[in-house]
């Protein structure tokens, strides 16, 4: 085991054999964790970089079996948060040091290209020093080239699994993951920061498809790599799966960071979620990010991609002092910063 970790370390490519050992593995992962931490280091210091999310609709026109604000969804309480509140929330992340504004949420036609454009050039004419990702999901090429020519910076689109087989067991029929891969190829041939990352413990998968996972990372190669235990909502399909575990999250972060040390690597809210102390398990592991929520409360709480999510009804100025005690307590530190990718 230390040998293969060493080796990763090193940036050898290790073959499949070895890597499905490493991910199996079932003894004490702190080796694993240490060397990751290690390496995050020699690249990043302590520097935890904060990225302020805006959820600003959970109307998506998809069906993906594993989410929540699913169009199927009839219980679902929907929203859009105007543009004075999506700006208003920006100015409140601004005064708390944030310098990264992420506008997230589902693929909803309300929102034109000239919307989308519109609020990405208020922000950064507002915010100049400051960087602008989007998350929202499949497009053509050409709106993507028209947010990048408005002024956004990253674009996060999570590949959720890069097995095709697998794709179809969490996905609708007209939902393809030549399309997902196509528009990730788009983003990055276009100059966005890049995001990707997939679920541990979905529905069906394996070792396997962990695997082909970290293989077409290597061949994207992009600037952040999302991943988070998969975790039921009752309002779909896989109310009654098993939730993905802390330790094979953590374990994959690790990998991840060994095979991608340049890497901006989220403790995500889902970590949070199913652990405590789930956040600062996953910076020891190897994560440099976190993404306090500055989506107003009144629609925060109806943002549910997963069942118990944590801090649906706190405040953002409460949420921001709390993940500042914990990264400092885990013995890292946070930054404002725009937080850029370091090759």
């Amino acid at each position: 085991m230390e040998q293969l970790i060493q080796q990763l370390k090193s940036q050898q490519n290790l073959p499949d054999e070895a890597l499905q050992i490493l991910i199996a593995h079932e003894g004490d992962d702190a080796p694993l964790f240490a060397a990751a931490d290690e390496v995050r280091k020699e690249r990043y210091g302590i520097d935890v970089f904060l990225r302020g999310l805006i959820e600003f609709t959970n109307i998506c026109k998809n069906d993906c079996y594993y989410c929540g604000i699913r169009r199927s969804n009839a219980q679902a309480e929907r929203y859009r948060l105007t543009p004075e509140e999506i700006l208003s929330s920006c100015e409140n992340g601004y005064q708390m040091g944030f310098r990264t504004f992420v506008l997230q949420g589902g693929e909803d036609p309300y929102y034109t290209d000239d919307a989308v454009c519109s609020l990405v050039e208020q922000i950064k004419a507002k915010y100049p020093d400051c960087a602008v990702t989007l998350s929202i999901g499949e497009k053509p090429r050409s709106s993507y080239q028209a947010y990048f020519d408005a002024g956004a910076d990253r674009y996060l689109l999570r590949h959720e699994t890069a097995s095709n087989a697998h794709y179809r067991k969490l996905h609708p029929p007209e939902l393809r993951l030549a399309n997902r891969k196509r528009c990730l190829y788009d983003l990055k041939d276009i100059g966005f920061q890049v995001g990707a990352g997939f679920m541990v413990g979905s529905p069906g998968q394996t070792t396997r498809e962990l695997i082909a996972d970290l293989r077409f990372l290597q061949e994207l190669k992009p600037d952040m790599i999302g991943i988070g235990p998969f975790i039921p909502h009752h309002q779909t399909p896989f109310a009654h799966e098993k939730q993905g575990t802390l330790e094979l999250t953590l374990r994959m972060l690790s990998i991840l960071r060994l095979m991608f040390p340049y890497a901006l690597l989220p403790a995500t809210t889902a970590l949070g979620t199913i652990s405590p102390i789930g956040r600062e398990l996953g910076l020891k592991a190897g994560a440099n990010v976190m993404m306090p929520n500055l989506t107003p409360i009144r629609a925060k709480k109806h943002y549910d991609l997963y069942d118990n999510k944590i801090c649906m009804d706190e405040e953002a100025a409460k949420c921001h002092v709390c993940l500042e005690g914990r990264v400092r307590t885990s013995g890292y530190r946070v930054v404002s910063d725009r937080g850029d990718v370091r090759r």
